[in-house]
Formats: C-alpha cells, sequence, structure tokens
C-alpha cells in the first residue's frame, strides 16, 4: 500500500474562503427555492422566474388537486358525521317507541271482554212466534247480540210495566241483530219474532248486563 501524502496547510481553504462557500451554497439553495421548489410545488411565485419557465402552471394544479383532495376529504368526514348522527337518532327513536309502547300498556291496561250473562237458541216453524223478556229497572241497561240461521224473521224490540210501553225497535227480514236496551221505566223488555219465511229457522239470542232475568214471555 502507498501512503498518502498529508496536506501542507497552505493548501487547507481558509476560514474567509469556507464562509464564502457556505454562504454561496446558501444563497444558491434560497435562489432554487424561491424561483424553482415555490412556483412548481405550492404555485408561490414572488419573482415570476416561475411563470416565465412555466413552473407556476405546475404548482397552481398541484395547489388545485390538493385543495380538491382537501373538500373530498372534509365532505366525506361530514357525511360520515351525519349517517352516525342519524342511526343514532335512529336507533334512540325505536328505543324511545319501545318505552312509551310499554309504559302506554302498563298505564292503559286493555278492558277484559266481558262475557255474555244468558243465552237462549230456538227454532221457528213457518209463521211461528216466540217472545222472550228481560226484567229490568228503570235506568238498568243491557247488550244483546241476536243470530237468525236458515232465513230470516221480522221482530218487535218493545217494553211494558208500571203501566207504560215502549216500542223500541222493529225489525223486518232480520238475518241478525246486535244492540243495547235500556229501561225507561221497571218492566218486562224484550223481543217479539215471527217468522214469515216458507222453511225453518233458528235464532239465537246472547245478552248481558244489568237485568234481573231473562225469561221466556211467549
Amino acid at each position: 500500500m502507498f501512503n498518502a501524502e498529508k496536506p501542507s496547510l497552505n493548501e487547507l481553504p481558509t476560514s474567509a474562503q469556507l464562509i464564502r462557500s457556505t454562504a454561496i451554497a446558501a444563497a444558491s439553495a434560497v435562489a432554487i427555492l424561491v424561483t424553482v421548489v415555490l412556483p412548481a410545488e405550492y404555485d408561490i411565485d414572488p419573482t415570476g422566474i416561475g411563470g416565465v419557465l412555466g413552473l407556476a402552471e405546475m404548482g397552481e394544479i398541484k395547489s388545485q388537486l390538493a385543495a380538491e383532495a382537501e373538500a373530498d376529504r372534509i365532505k366525506a368526514l361530514e357525511e360520515q358525521g351525519a349517517l352516525v348522527t342519524q342511526e343514532q337518532s335512529s336507533l334512540m327513536n325505536d328505543i324511545f317507541s319501545v318505552f312509551v309502547g310499554a309504559a302506554h300498556a302498563e298505564e292503559v291496561p286493555s278492558e277484559p271482554v266481558q262475557e255474555w250473562r244468558d243465552e237462549i237458541t230456538f227454532t221457528l216453524a213457518p209463521g211461528e212466534s216466540a217472545e222472550w223478556k228481560l226484567v229490568m229497572e228503570e235506568g238498568q241497561t243491557a247488550q244483546y247480540a241476536m243470530l237468525v240461521d236458515g232465513g230470516r224473521v221480522n221482530f218487535d224490540l218493545h217494553g211494558h210495566g208500571s203501566g207504560q210501553s215502549e216500542t223500541y225497535y222493529k225489525g223486518r227480514g232480520s238475518t241478525g241483530e246486535e244492540g243495547e236496551i235500556t229501561a225507561g221505566f221497571a218492566g218486562e223488555h224484550g223481543w217479539f219474532w215471527r217468522n214469515r219465511d216458507k222453511t225453518a229457522v233458528t235464532v239465537t239470542v246472547q245478552v248481558r248486563g244489568e237485568y234481573d232475568e231473562f225469561k221466556d214471555a211467549s
């Protein structure tokens, strides 16, 4: 191997030369930054050289692309936030509906269906009649349901007693009725049926409410 000769002190650069070289390098870097990098990358052209060299246009395009990308990012975040808010709101509404429904069910319990108190079924031959009455006090109320099977009947819903009489309703060619009777006086309140068809019919009557007796008054 050969030993390299050490340079003499006279061959080494002086401090002034080093400072000058550093200053030239720094100035060159600043010049490149101002005339090339800033116009090309950030659309900043304080000297106008970037526009002459066509670098400013490149920087403007990059700036526009960056701005569009940032706008898209913000829009995506806003849409995601709106979606999350909407889902949370929908979930809260569902939970609220469940609690309100449960609370309403607890506060307003459904009334049990009242059973019929009495029920009768009879068959009327052509031209045959029947009469059934409720024994009621003044002001009492009873509900009824009547079903005619096999044909139609004529009927008269009326009341009598305490020296009074009243006709509530007359049905012609009826296949069924339902309603309510309120006694205007103490006495017997009910129906008189007659079969005007040429075939036998079966009549079923259900009653409930305020009365003392449901009896055959034929």
